[in-house]
């Protein structure tokens, strides 16, 4: 196993159309796959695919961890946001809600940056596994997120072209100062104020 070279935009890797692969249970691809789950971990990413390691095929490796999900889902809306570590070979998406949802978004191949992405909240995702075996999963919330943004690089697509409005593409180390001008903390009242209420 080894640690690759996580290319950055602007390299046209990122921006072409990657290959079907063939026979997902050739030697090469899963020596590939590998590195790349490793690649991910080390980088703290939640997925990683083949292209932003230089490598044009249609292979992405996610996970949406529990520790992203939301903190709190209604019992009658209740679904798993979260789904372990997997190896999709071949993905196809399926929409099942025209509904989308705005959040924050991040890329190893887009360092130091955040994005606020709209993206379908419901899916169904379909491909093929290391032993050749087929898997199919619905997704919603962050793991639908994941699964989108991920087969996003197998057709040359970066977060930034997803948005809507480029105002909310802002550095990681600006966060703070960006969501306190949006909405900024209520003065807290003088002793005059609290007097007279």
């Amino acid at each position: 196993m080894a640690i690759r070279k996580i290319a950055r935009m602007g390299h046209p890797v990122l921006q072409g159309v990657a290959k079907p692969v063939p026979d997902p249970m050739a030697p090469g691809v899963k020596a590939l796959v590998r590195d790349m789950i490793e690649t991910m971990i080390d980088a703290n990413g939640a997925g990683l695919a083949a292209p932003q390691v230089y490598e044009p095929w249609r292979i992405v490796v996610f996970q949406a961890p529990p520790e992203r999900a939301p903190e709190e889902i209604d019992e009658e809306e209740a679904f798993d946001h979260t789904a372990p570590l997997t190896v999709l070979i071949n993905p196809v998406i399926e929409f099942l809600t025209s509904d989308m949802e705005k959040g924050w978004e991040g890329c190893l191949s887009v360092p130091g940056l955040r994005g606020a992405v709209p993206r379908v909240t419901a899916l169904r995702y379909r491909g093929q596994t290391l032993s050749g075996e087929t898997i199919e999963r619905v997704a919603r919330g962050f793991h639908a997120r994941v699964v989108q943004h991920e087969c996003d690089h197998l057709d040359g697509i970066l977060y930034p072209q997803r948005m809507d409005d480029l105002t909310e593409l802002i550095f990681e180390t600006e966060a703070k100062a960006w969501a306190s001008a949006r909405c900024p903390e209520p003065a807290e009242e003088t002793e005059e104020e609290k007097a007279n209420a």
